[in-house]
C-alpha cells in the first residue's frame, strides 16, 4: 500500500494573480484544500519539498497528511499543475478524505515474469495498451501499482483485467467488459520482413503487368 506522506503547509489569506505570483517568487506553491463538506482552504507549500515528491512519480495516488498550522488533515492530491517550461509545480488541488471513503485513482500497471513468457522468448514485444488503470478503492487501500503476469503468454495473447489479482477493496471503474491491458505483439523484424515481402510481391506484379502491356503493343 501507499505510504502516507507528511507535508507542511501555511494557511494563506490572499488569493488572486498578484498574491500567487508573490508566493512563487518566495519559493512557495499555492494550493487549495477542499471536500468533506467543509469550506475550501487556501494554503501554500515549499516548492523544493513539493517538487521533490512530484518528481518521484505517482504523487496523485499518495495519501498526504497535510499539516496546516499544527492541524493535520488527510488529503489526496487531485490536480497538480506543472509549469510548461520549468517543469516545476505551480498549483495543487488537495481533496480532504474521510475514513472509509472511496476514491477514483489511476493505478500504474507493471508487468512481471517476462522471463517466463514464451512469446517474448520468441522475440515478441509487450505492447502496452493501458499504462494506468482507473480504479475505485477505499482511501486506506490505494495500491501503488497492480501486477500483470506474463507467464505462458504467446505472441498474439493478451492480458485482460480479469487475469489481474486486485487487492481487496479495489475494483476497476470499467466494469462492463474484460478490457485489454497489454498484448504480446509480433517482433518488429517479422513485421518489417512481411512488409518487405508484400512490397516485393507488389513490385513483381506491377512489373509483370507492365511487361504484359508492352507485349500487346
Amino acid at each position: 500500500m501507499v505510504d502516507v506522506l507528511d507535508l507542511s503547509a501555511n494557511a494563506r489569506k490572499h488569493s488572486g494573480r498578484g498574491a500567487t505570483r508573490a508566493l512563487r517568487r518566495d519559493g512557495r506553491v499555492p494550493a487549495i484544500v477542499y471536500g468533506s463538506g467543509e469550506d475550501p482552504q487556501n494554503v501554500d507549500i515549499d516548492i523544493q519539498v513539493l517538487a521533490r515528491e512530484v518528481d518521484k512519480g505517482g504523487f496523485e495516488n499518495r495519501l498526504v497528511d497535510l499539516d496546516v498550522g499544527g492541524k493535520k488533515v488527510r488529503v489526496l492530491p487531485r490536480d497538480v499543475q506543472i509549469h510548461p517550461v520549468t517543469d516545476v509545480p505551480i498549483h495543487v488541488d488537495f481533496m480532504r478524505l474521510a475514513a472509509g471513503a472511496e476514491v477514483r485513482v489511476n493505478v500504474r500497471a507493471v508487468f512481471i515474469n517476462e522471463e517466463d513468457c514464451p512469446g517474448i522468448k520468441r522475440g515478441g514485444l509487450v505492447n502496452v495498451v493501458r499504462h494506468t488503470i482507473e480504479m475505485v478503492c477505499r482511501v486506506e487501500a490505494i495500491p501503488e501499482s497492480v501486477e500483470c503476469d506474463l507467464t505462458d503468454l504467446e505472441i498474439g495473447d493478451s492480458v485482460h483485467i480479469s487475469a489481474v489479482q486486485l487487492p481487496e477493496g479495489v475494483r476497476p471503474v470499467i466494469s462492463d467488459r474484460d478490457f485489454t491491458i497489454a498484448t504480446i505483439a509480433a517482433p518488429t523484424v517479422v513485421k518489417e520482413e512481411a512488409a518487405e515481402a508484400a512490397a516485393a510481391a507488389l513490385a513483381e506484379a506491377e512489373s509483370a503487368e507492365l511487361e504484359g502491356e508492352e507485349g500487346l503493343e
